[in-house]
């Protein structure tokens, strides 16, 4: 599966993605807003297998994004985790991260809009947790990170209040 923007290319990722990608994972200023730290390789293997799982098993993931010369931009898409936070999402969950050579850009907005169209029509058919609500999509948002709180305002996501995950605040947002 693969979507394309003005000047980006999404598709699903590959192992020929791993070396990228554990670039990005690997950069404290990338990762200082989501879980503080580094990945090292082994996380962001598992990472990238966890990505890949969700398409063969759902249907939706997390899309590789590159800019239409080739070189990587980041990842976002959709994500299922259950992951446990307070309080609990009701809905398939979406995210979207960034190397830092591309922060500042407007990749970030670009390629989720085409994301959330896409999720608009496939992600309400996915065999999806019977327990959330189909035909939105939430993000947990680190505090601190401003340009990711705005990049959700400017998709369109209603800030739902404070949350917590890992014990770090985290802002909740909701579309739809």
């Amino acid at each position: 599966m693969f979507l394309e923007t003005e000047r980006l290319v999404l598709r699903e990722p590959t192992l020929a993605d791993f070396a990228d990608s554990y670039a990005m994972l690997s950069n404290e200023q990338v990762m200082r807003h989501v879980g503080g730290k580094p990945l090292t390789e082994e996380e962001a293997w598992a990472r990238l297998h966890r990505h890949a799982g969700q398409w063969a098993l759902l249907g939706f993931g997390i899309w590789v994004v590159r800019d239409r010369g080739g070189t990587y931009v980041g990842e976002v898409g959709f994500l299922e985790l259950h992951r446990a936070v307070t309080p609990r999402l009701t809905s398939v969950e979406v995210g979207w991260m960034l190397a830092a050579s591309a922060h500042g850009k407007g990749y970030a907005t670009e390629a989720m809009r085409a994301a959330l169209a896409w999720g608009d029509v496939h992600v309400r058919a996915a065999p999806l947790d019977p327990a959330l609500v189909r035909g939105r999509f939430e993000a947990i948002i680190d505090a601190g990170n401003a340009p990711s709180i705005r990049v959700a305002e400017k998709l369109g996501f209603t800030r739902l209040g404070t949350g917590e995950y890992k014990g770090e605040q985290v802002v909740m947002f909701r579309r739809g």
